[in-house]
């Protein structure tokens, strides 16, 4: 099968020749492993057989598609965010719209002007449609995006006390979302939307589930119905503790649920899969906080073969990631025992590198 075919196959429930993958790698992991199989640090997604290719539309490009080679290095986006570089990731550095007054933050605008730029990022994918699953992400899409600009106190207390506000600043969220969805689905062969908004944190959701519902679920289902009208699969990130509002995604139209986070309350992955397996699929689950960088390899390869083997009980519906980015201190042969327990055994990602190699 091609990458395209198994993922499409698994989100149908039908058979596929292995359990799709679509791994996140920590800059720092994926550095080790260019070095291990002696190939460029673009080339490991191909060589860890990730079936997927994605990139983004948004301003999540701005916190992850630049990357600054020195601690404390600053960038400032589109968007007026400031960013620097703190260990191997960006971090806000500056919000533009916190403390400004309420007329600044009306007159506010998403760079409209800068959509051409943030459409080019998807041009690099298009050799690959044929064969690979095509994903475009236009996350962070509008609680995520609001409080990277307003900052997380004020954007908390709008939503509380100042919902009008509140809803001024989602609805500008929304409607840039809703443009790039627009445009990336009229430009490229895409095979599902990725939308994104971090609502939960480890422990609970940020925000109530009411306020959720009332403010953030009408305007995510414009989004969702975007793709839907495009028949595209629905796939929405988010991390934590989102379990209260689950089945208002699956009643909004999401199709894939990532990434799992199987240590955060009520988040098991076979209980989601048990509750919500018949209408929606899952991607992630696989642990990144202990099993992948403490357990042995043996552990590893058993906890990550029944995740699979529960996950894909009804015949699919399951894409293998981990619960978050695969950390650094996890050793390679935790990583190559997770793969083995996915059908992708060590000598096939060796024989994979040396092909690279010698193209």
């Amino acid at each position: 099968m091609t990458p395209k075919e198994r993922v499409h196959a698994a989100l149908n429930r039908q058979p596929t020749d292995r359990v799709p993958i679509y791994m996140w790698f920590h800059p720092d992991t994926t550095k080790i492993l260019a070095k291990l199989l002696e190939i460029p640090l673009d080339k490991v997604d191909e060589v860890m057989g990730n079936d997927v290719r994605q990139t983004w539309v948004g301003n999540n490009h701005a916190m992850e598609g630049i990357v600054h080679e020195n601690i404390g290095d600053t960038h400032t986006d589109d968007w007026g965010i400031e960013w620097i570089k703190e260990g191997a990731f960006n971090q806000i550095n500056f919000s533009p719209l916190q403390g400004v007054s309420e007329e600044e933050v009306r007159a506010f605008q998403h760079p409209l002007h800068k959509l051409e730029e943030l459409m080019s990022n998807m041009d690099p994918l298009i050799p690959f449609a044929d064969e690979y699953f095509i994903g475009c992400d236009i996350s962070p899409c509008l609680f995520e995006m609001v409080w990277r600009l307003r900052g997380m106190e004020e954007t908390i207390f709008n939503l509380i006390e100042e919902t009008e506000l509140a809803e001024v600043m989602l609805d500008q969220a929304l409607q840039f979302s809703a443009r790039l969805a627009e445009e990336a689905i009229s430009r490229f062969p895409l095979d599902w939307l990725w939308t994104g908004d971090d609502v939960a944190g480890q422990q609970a959701m940020i925000m109530s589930p009411a306020t959720w519902r009332d403010m953030i679920k009408p305007k995510l289902a414009e989004l969702f119905a975007i793709g839907k009208r495009n028949k595209l699969w629905i796939a929405h990130h988010c991390c934590g503790s989102l379990y209260p509002i689950i089945p208002d995604l699956v009643e909004i139209g999401m199709d894939v649920l990532n990434p799992v986070q199987c240590n955060c309350p009520d988040m098991d992955p076979l209980d989601l899969k048990k509750e919500f397996g018949q209408d929606i699929s899952f991607m992630g689950g696989v642990d990144t906080q202990y099993l992948l960088p403490n357990a042995t390899a043996d552990e590893v390869y058993g906890g990550t073969a029944r995740l699979i083997e529960g996950m894909t009980s009804d015949g699919g519906g399951f894409i293998l990631a981990a619960s978050h980015s695969v950390p650094p201190e996890t050793p390679i042969e935790n990583i190559f025992a997770m793969y083995r327990a996915a059908g992708f055994t060590k000598e096939e990602i060796f024989d994979g590198a040396a092909a690279c190699r010698s193209n």
